[in-house]
């Protein structure tokens, strides 16, 4: 069984940062991606960044230059970075683990199988 936990998500003003991470726990017995989708109130989710077992990163346009995504050797830990943060960056944030794919498909969020609860994060101005 395989379970998503995420952390680090708060309350910050606008230029501020926040890191967030998620720890899995259990295996799939395949090679990943992990990935961080976000969701706004009234809003569908979307993708954020997404990275495969060979640490090739996919990143959403409005998170190029802000955001880094990073995990750790085992491969069970994916981290958030995320810099200069703006109001509209505020949702809930949730990591996610699907079969290794294309970067075409990196950011949606069909391609996945496991969620964790998701972190708030809430950036004011």
């Amino acid at each position: 069984l395989v379970q998503l936990a995420e952390s680090g998500g708060g309350s910050v003003q606008t230029g501020g940062s926040l890191t967030l991470t998620c720890v899995m726990s259990g295996s799939t017995g395949i090679s990943n991606n992990m990935a961080w989708f976000r969701q706004a109130p009234g809003k569908g989710r979307e993708g954020v960044a997404s990275i495969d077992s060979y640490n090739d990163a996919t990143y959403a346009d409005f998170a190029k230059g802000r955001f880094a995504v990073t995990q750790n050797s085992a491969r069970n830990a994916v981290s958030l970075q995320m810099n200069r943060l703006e109001p509209d960056d505020s949702g809930m944030y949730y990591c996610a683990v699907g079969s290794q794919m294309h970067s075409s498909w990196a950011l949606q969020p069909s391609g996945y199988m496991y969620w964790g609860q998701g972190t708030q994060v809430t950036v004011s101005s």
